[in-house]
């Protein structure tokens, strides 16, 4: 006999505690059963926590029989007359479509770039198990209306056969295609021999197919009920109408209850109530449902609004944060929750926003407060997912010095055997003269040399075993499985260190135990990865990870808590956050499709893109209806102005329009809650005592510590930017070369000046066509031997090319004889106690004895003006020829100093020399000079750049940002 009770869809309004109201109804339909009756009911869950919360809910009200609580998830297993094959790994699956796409790209590498096969596979794979748990066979395909896109179908076609060979009868189903079978089967066998004892779903609102087809069959029995959380029972039956159409209306929050009691022959505004559990605050309620109507929607709030409270109570339990930036909003939040942590308040942060969840949890560790956050840290982004990376990433390329460096300095290498100490110690010591000296692609033979100028005990050893590791990173095409053995001996050689009895704690910890099964995982499944290259084995080993949540183990406050989205459903707190709420977060941005557009979804009868974000909208309205409510977002993230989520635009917009129902001052009144929040949120983070910024500096360090010896080049930076020799030469602070280096305008430089130079010293007699052939020769040897990076040498031997033949006529017609190239030369500048010193790219003797001296440019040429005033390089050098400053030349007359621009048309900035030019620049270097030489001169910062976006290697110690360039310079007296 069907049981009215017990039987058909049943709802629990918004705004109620789901899982406590179920056990409450569950309880009273059976208040006068006897004790085994309630132990024969059977209940499906729809995710794991609200399992748990039932089981709860159930225990909190006494010693009793339970009911048998399952998963939706687990029902082929739970069925004992449906036998299926237990479903392949997903991993495998995986693999195996990887596999079938890098094929095709082999054979047609236009498709895509390789660099997108584990996308395209994860997505295929996504699109798989879609048709399967929706009943969309591949032969569906060749239904569809394709008039309007024939090229782009053309292309996904050659993808789609793929999918179809996981069709057919001799294929084992995986999990949404088990999940419909068992769902048909249920269905099917109930229809001839209902069972004998309850059957309930709780939480699910149908929003896959496979589960949609269950919670049919089980409403059908004469003693099986779907009970349906966050039931909108504000909306009429004309709203509930609207909802026909999937294209315009699957993105309302209500519309798969629409759908399941449309299936089901129901009218939604007669679903009965489970249990009479009253909402949080039903005036709230009605005003949430009324902003989130279908479109077209103002003529309902104009019709509507006015049968509304006083809105000035019905949100008077929500809060609105609007911070100026994700760290403002952040902070607020945390503040709050710290508060409620005080009160003895239960509190959940609500949002789809990991990057918002994990701020939040590092502005609570000020005061000791960690959250119980469900969602944990990607598997990737732990201690030992982050180190299998690292090493990963090594195989198949040449090792860089960020590389390298990176992978010493982490906790876990040379964890195992003692001496972390010197390892670091050491470390330190290799990245310093890596740095330096380079080179840019360190071998485990150049750190044996490294090694050999140090006398520390024990680093020679430390050295071999660097090496050893480094001799393993090679790794071409080969099976995964061989991939894999590779990568996890070359981790736990750098894990155990240079003692072969060192024990490997990579494999500790919750972390790492989860990374020991993904290796394992990996490697049962190996045979179906193929071969592949070190490249694409990294990216795989990378994305696994990327799939893999852990949960680390501590001790976490229990009325704190950080949960995701689909969570709202099991609301535990009495104070509910909402963060996050920007339009492209929550609602998310749907996931790009490249196979099928949203017409073609809705033909196939697949899910449509909005989706997802009728069950976001679904999520946010039971969140928003608790019992007190914050909503936070920040107006503004790291690149632009941000949008406010679309519900809660709605929801301002409808309070904003009505007037007469205290609209306006309701909103005004939840801003300026959160504004309270913010105000504290901004104090937290200014000082105890107000700081003022710091001055534009000009220290005056004592005469004896000044500089006595400068280059040409010192000059000119003592000149615009003093600062920099202060820090530079008194305090011997020198600027670390980049951790990553690369083919830089510096380098440049300094090969185009190599290759000058043995191009001039080795002058012939030659035409222009030989010359050419004999500078390019020099150049390849020259950028073999001092650049690593092939593609920098294809790309500056190709400028150099171009320019080539105009520089080698300049040099033609040029009348004199390189006498000096890249020589050095010094000078006492009298009286003064200082040595002034330079080295010429090249200096020419003209037949009457004079001289040409040359400075080679890549970038641009200073201007005549720049080199009187500001850039007086060449001049100086001139100064000092005519002064004998480079030896056997003696003291020579000048003719003329040449800038010659390389960098892409040949250009030349010539000033001819004269004794009063000379003399000038002299004369304007005593008195430079003799400034610094007494104590009351400061070296002042950034003093005459020439462009405010001059980047200074020391602009971060004169703490440049905090006063600008219209500030005076406060000069101090520094010992």
């Amino acid at each position: 006999m069907p049981d009215p009770a017990m039987s058909g869809l049943h709802a629990l309004p918004l705004g109620v505690d789901f899982p406590r109201a179920v056990a409450d109804g569950l309880l009273a339909r059976y208040a006068d059963q006897p004790p085994e009756a309630l132990a024969r009911v059977e209940i499906y869950a729809n995710t794991g926590r609200m399992q748990r919360r039932l089981h709860a809910a159930l225990s909190d009200r006494g010693a009793r029989l339970l009911p048998r609580l399952r998963l939706l998830s687990d029902l082929p297993q739970s069925l004992p007359d449906l036998t299926l094959p237990s479903p392949p790994p997903p991993l495998r699956l995986r693999l195996q479509l990887s596999q079938l796409v890098a094929h095709l790209l082999d054979r047609e590498p236009d498709l895509a770039p390789r660099a997108a096969i584990y996308d395209l596979s994860d997505s295929l794979a996504r699109l798989l198990a879609e048709m399967q748990g929706e009943g969309v066979p591949p032969e569906a395909f060749e239904t569809l209306d394709l008039s309007e896109h024939s090229r782009h179908w053309e292309r996904s076609q050659k993808f789609l056969r793929i999918v179809a060979r996981f069709f057919g009868p001799e294929i084992v189903p995986a999990g949404e295609a088990q999940l419909r079978r068992a769902a048909l089967a249920c269905a099917a066998s109930w229809e001839v021999r209902p069972p004998d004892h309850p059957i309930l779903i709780a939480g699910s609102t149908g929003s896959r197919g496979a589960t949609a087809l269950f919670m049919q069959a089980v409403a059908r029995l004469p003693r099986g009920a779907v009970i349906l959380p966050g039931f909108d029972t504000d909306m009429p039956s004309g709203v509930w109408a609207s909802l026909e159409k999937a294209l315009s209306s699957e993105d309302h929050p209500q519309y798969r209850y629409y759908r399941l009691c449309s299936d089901l022959g129901v009218d939604p505004v007669a679903v009965p109530r489970w249990h009479g559990t009253p909402a949080a605050s039903p005036e709230r309620n009605r005003v949430i449902s009324l902003s989130l109507r279908p479109a077209p929607v103002t003529d309902q709030w104009m019709r509507e609004g006015g049968s509304l409270p006083d809105l000035t109570g019905a949100m008077a339990d929500v809060t609105l944060i609007e911070a100026p930036s994700p760290r403002a909003e952040a902070v607020a939040i945390a503040l709050r929750l710290r508060e409620a942590a005080e009160r003895g308040r239960r509190a959940m942060l609500i949002t789809p926003d990991r990057q918002l969840g994990r701020q939040v949890t590092a502005a609570l560790d000020r005061w000791g407060i960690v959250a119980d956050d469900s969602a944990g840290r990607p598997l990737a982004l732990s201690p030992p997912g982050r180190f299998l990376r690292h090493v990963a990433a090594l195989r198949g390329r040449r090792v860089t010095v960020d590389a390298l460096l990176t992978l010493l300095k982490h906790p876990l290498t040379n964890s195992g055997g003692g001496g972390r100490g010197d390892h670091l110690r050491w470390t330190r010591a290799l990245e310093l003269h890596l740095r330096s000296h380079g080179p840019a692609f360190p071998t485990g033979e150049e750190v044996i040399l490294w090694a050999a100028t140090r006398r520390d005990e024990g680093v020679a050893d430390w050295a071999l075993w660097v090496r050893d590791c480094l001799t393993r990173v090679d790794g071409g095409d080969m099976p995964l499985a061989d991939h894999l053995a590779a990568h996890i001996g070359l981790a736990e050689a750098f894990a155990r260190g240079p003692r072969p009895e060192g024990a490997v704690t990579l494999w500790e910890r919750e972390a790492g135990i989860m990374a020991r099964a993904v290796c394992d995982e990996l490697i049962r499944e190996a045979e179906h990865g193929g071969e592949m290259s070190a490249f694409d084995y990294d990216a795989l080993f990378a994305a696994v990870l990327q799939d893999k949540p852990v949960r680390e183990t501590e001790t976490v406050h229990p009325d704190i808590l950080i949960r995701g989205t689909i969570e709202a459903r099991v609301t535990e707190a009495e104070l509910v956050i909402l963060g996050g709420l920007n339009d492209g977060i929550w609602p998310p941005i749907p996931a790009p499709d490249p196979w099928l557009n949203r017409q073609l979804r809705h033909q196939l009868g697949l899910l449509l893109p909005d989706r997802q974000i009728g069950l976001s909208a679904h999520d946010y309205q039971q969140a928003v209806t608790a019992r007190e409510v914050v909503l936070s977002r920040a107006i503004r993230d790291a690149e632009a102005q941000t949008v406010p989520s679309r519900w809660l635009n709605r929801l301002m917009n409808l309070l904003a329009g009505l007037p007469e129902r205290q609209g306006p001052a309701a909103l005004e009144q939840m801003r300026e809650r959160g504004h309270h929040w913010l105000r504290m949120a901004e104090a937290l983070d200014l000082p105890a005592a107000a700081v003022d910024p710091a001055p534009r500096p000009s220290p005056r360090p004592p005469v004896a510590a000044r500089p006595r010896k400068l280059a040409v080049t010192g000059i000119q930076k003592l000149i615009r930017d003093p600062y920099a020799i202060y820090a530079r030469y008194i305090l011997r602070l020198k600027p670390l070369d980049p951790l990553h280096p690369g083919p830089d305008a510096r380098l440049r430089g300094s090969v185009l000046h190599k290759i000058l130079e043995r191009f001039v010293n080795d002058r012939q007699d030659e035409d222009i066509a030989a010359a050419k052939a004999r500078l390019l020769a020099i150049a390849d040897r020259v950028m073999a031997e001092e650049i690593p990076w092939a593609t920098a040498q294809r790309l500056w031997r190709a400028r150099l090319a171009r320019s080539a033949d105009d520089f080698l006529a300049l040099e033609a017609r040029r009348p004199g004889t390189p006498c000096l190239t890249e020589g050095d030369g010094a000078l006492q500048v009298s009286p003064l106690d200082f040595t002034l010193t330079a080295k010429p790219d090249r200096i020419d003797m003209l037949d009457d004895g004079r001289l040409q001296i040359f400075d080679y440019k890549t970038g641009p040429l200073p201007t005549s003006k720049q080199q009187q005033v500001f850039d007086k390089q060449l001049l100086l050098e001139a100064a000092m020829a005519e002064r004998g400053a480079f030896g056997a030349l003696g003291p020579c007359a000048v003719d003329r100093t040449i800038y010659v621009s390389l960098g892409g048309e040949v250009k030349e900035a010539v000033i001819e020399i004269t004794d009063e030019v000379t003399g000038k620049v002299w004369e304007e270097l005593h008195r430079l000079l003799a400034a610094y030489a007494r104590a009351g001169q400061g070296y002042t910062s950034r003093r005459a750049v020439e462009r405010e976006s001059f980047g200074g290697d020391y602009d971060h110690l004169a703490r440049y940002g905090e006063w600008d360039m219209s500030d005076a310079a406060r000069p101090e007296d520094v010992e």
